[in-house]
């Protein structure tokens, strides 16, 4: 005799728990158990780094920011340049611009959000991240689907079709929502956030350790690496530009501009880059700069939609051209290298500065 949906359910979650029991992580940082419940902020700050960023990443940031923004309160009343350099190098700055919008809008309204929709109006916060702040920052039910449990179920059911399409995430989401269980709710959560972060890895999962393999259809077809499904990915483009760096003849400060708030990298403090070989022509002539020294270095920068080849150039400025050529790059300031990474700058500056040491 077949056991019926509800049995399988409640078997699949015994199997993740018992695991979860033994060989789970317990001691994250915004998994202090002394954190009183009911106050999600801690869970909060850690799911909005956590996306698409990996814990071990995400460990070098948290506690940071948890110090300098304590509470919702000390967030929302930050400006952004005050947020902005303990996020740089992180990442993905839309998702910080976001949690400090939404910080304003939970002080704005009074506190925190206790239903799933109530959470979902705030800025930047999707289905997966209301459930998740449902069920480990309230201790209330809530169902989650990340980059890990995809990957746990769509293994475990052998679930064809690009994981990416409206019917496969709708499959998912079903099959998500009747293996959650109501007791032990959060334990649930973070185990099989776990096991996927853990052990159903995207390429080199360790099977023999998995405590669902046994009815798992992609290992039972030895197929695991198989699922989730995606389409053919297209070739990323690449893009080539010039990053320069003025340095002040007299002090030794490079100029820096504030990126625009909206955009790639929005806030924070970049050297000047160019994007074609006749702009750099035209500055170093208009100003008659010559380059300090000849270099090949060329900084290799990945994003989600394209690769950035940035050449850089180095260029002394003499004492009576700076004040001309900081006006003509606009919002900039002379800083030095530690202000400028003070103020936050991101990764890929990081880079031009290590290779200037």
């Amino acid at each position: 005799m077949n056991p019926t949906l509800t049995e399988q359910s409640a078997d699949f979650a015994t199997r993740l728990l018992d695991w979860f029991d033994q060989h789970g992580r317990h001691d994250l940082p915004w998994q202090v158990r002394d954190y009183p419940y009911k106050h999600p902020y801690k869970v909060w700050v850690s799911e909005i780094m956590l996306q698409q960023t990996q814990v071990k990443t995400v460990l070098n940031y948290f506690d940071r920011f948890m110090q300098r923004f304590p509470t919702v309160e000390a967030l929302a009343q930050a400006s952004w340049d005050d947020v902005a350099p303990y996020w740089a190098g992180l990442g993905y700055y839309a998702r910080a611009r976001n949690l400090h919008k939404a910080a304003q809008q939970v002080v704005a309204q009074g506190g925190f959000p206790t239903t799933l929709d109530g959470w979902m109006a705030l800025s930047g916060i999707g289905r997966s991240t209301a459930g998740a702040l449902m069920s480990l920052g309230l201790q209330q039910y809530g169902v989650i689907m990340d980059g890990n449990v995809k990957r746990v179920l769509s293994r475990h059911q052998a679930i064809a079709g690009d994981s990416m399409s409206t019917p496969v995430i709708a499959q998912l989401w079903q099959l998500a929502t009747q293996l959650t269980p109501q007791q032990r709710n959060a334990d649930y959560t973070q185990a099989i956030m776990d096991l996927g972060a853990t052990i159903c890895t995207s390429k080199k999962p360790l099977c023999l350790y998995c405590p669902v393999r046994e009815d798992c259809k992609a290992y039972q077809q030895n197929r695991v690496l198989d699922f989730p499904q995606k389409k053919a990915a297209k070739a990323t483009p690449e893009k080539q530009a010039f990053v320069i760096i003025l340095e002040n003849r007299e002090t030794g400060q490079w100029l820096w501009q504030q990126r625009p708030n909206e955009g790639l990298w929005g806030g924070l403090y970049c050297l000047p880059i160019l994007e074609s070989q006749n702009q750099l022509s035209r500055i170093t002539q208009y100003f008659a700069l010559e380059e300090t020294q000849q270099s090949n270095l060329i900084i290799k920068h990945s994003f989600t939609h394209f690769t950035w080849f940035l050449n850089v150039k180095k260029f002394s400025v003499p004492l009576d051209q700076c004040t001309a050529i900081q006006d003509f790059c606009g919002q900039n300031q002379w800083l030095d290298k530690q202000q400028a990474v003070d103020k936050g700058i991101p990764k890929a500056m990081l880079k031009v500065l290590e290779q200037q040491e």
